[in-house]
């Protein structure tokens, strides 16, 4: 998992549950452009928790995404789930060099690896000085089973992409979260707490950022896939009609009150629980601003609901809100759909490395 150095422009792709997303970034002086995205949707059960189980459906649909987008570039970036990497942060002596560090990694690979290394893939990176102490140094590794990474790459060539990167998800949303957290003023206080929920097809889930880095996740098993399907039975329509609906609003009848309000109430009952643990678990720092993302934060009412039980300012995610735009793209599609592109765009991000 040795990563390679992105060129000029890198596309980041992210597989979910229910879409695959495709986002091309270039680096513009210090910032970025967006140069052409795609987001479709997958056939139910390609893939299950973020595990790819069908390869071949999997890689039609990008290809399709990305015939699509027609980006500039075929060099692309994916992520492993997060679930599926080991993180650790280990201590060196000063005086090693990269290929002295990798040389110890392998050698004490069973002290910090939990499965056989020779179904590794892993990378490393240094930190710098270990605080306190000069005569060491911090290096963060990250290994993950080589099955995993293959299955990826493979998807990506055969959807007519080079692999570039294989990343993990949550370094690639922290990419995208210090370009949020630009947005709310926060970038130069390493004490703010952000709250980012991030309402997935699924997946419900809550992190709390600070000074850059995730430092809480709570994983809820609730997506906007729960009012979708109620959507579709309520009024009969096709789990596409359904979709379009549900970020709409504005059914006739009892909608808000039969289906909306129930769903609304349990988002919220969801925020609140989460920050209850987190402040349970001994957490000192308090959250001040709260984030939704995800392809059902735009759902009418939510930011609103969730902002009045919180008691804090809430806001709709959006990555590219300081980028340039590719004059060629639909600026209010990719508006619409910013808030679901976090983890494409921290991989997208990857550019600039």
């Amino acid at each position: 998992m040795r990563l390679l150095k992105p060129g000029k422009g890198l596309i980041g792709v992210d597989i979910t549950s229910a879409t695959v997303k495709l986002l091309e970034l270039k680096q513009y002086n210090d910032n970025y452009q967006v140069e052409s995205y795609a987001v479709r949707p997958l056939r139910e059960g390609a893939v299950i928790e973020r595990r790819i189980r069908d390869t071949n459906d999997v890689a039609n649909v990008l290809r399709r995404a990305v015939e699509h987008a027609k980006p500039s570039t075929r060099k692309a970036a994916v992520a492993v789930p997060a679930s599926a990497a080991i993180t650790k942060t280990l201590t060196f002596p000063a005086s090693l060099s990269e290929e002295e560090i990798e040389e110890r990694i392998i050698a004490e690979s069973d002290r910090h690896i939990p499965f056989p290394f020779s179904e590794v893939a892993f990378d490393f990176q240094c930190l710098g000085p270990a605080p306190f102490d000069d005569d060491h140094q911090e290096v963060i590794l990250v290994a993950c089973r080589q099955q995993d990474v293959t299955q990826l790459t493979e998807t990506l060539e055969l959807a007519g992409l080079e692999p570039a990167a294989v990343d993990v998800e949550t370094f690639a949303m922290e990419r995208a979260l210090a370009e949020l957290r630009r947005q709310l003023n926060v970038e130069n206080d390493p004490t703010a707490c952000v709250g980012l929920v991030d309402i997935g097809a699924n997946m419900n889930a809550f992190h709390v950022v600070r000074g850059g880095h995730i430092v809480y996740s709570r994983d809820t098993v609730f997506g906007g896939r729960q009012l979708t399907d109620t959507i579709r039975e309520y009024y009969h329509m096709s789990i596409e009609e359904a979709g379009f609906a549900k970020k709409r609003g504005g059914l006739p009848g009892d909608y808000q009150e039969k289906v909306l309000t129930p769903f609304l109430e349990t988002v919220v009952q969801q925020v609140g629980r989460s920050l209850q643990l987190y402040y349970t678990a001994g957490r000192q720092h308090e959250v001040q601003h709260i984030v939704l993302a995800g392809g059902s934060s735009v759902i009418p009412g939510l930011a609103e609901r969730i902002a009045d039980d919180s008691g804090m300012s809430v806001t709709i995610a959006n990555p590219f809100q300081r980028m340039r735009i590719n004059k060629r793209l639909n600026k209010e599609a990719l508006s619409n759909d910013a808030p679901a592109m976090l983890t494409a765009g921290g991989l997208a991000m990857r550019v600039s490395q």
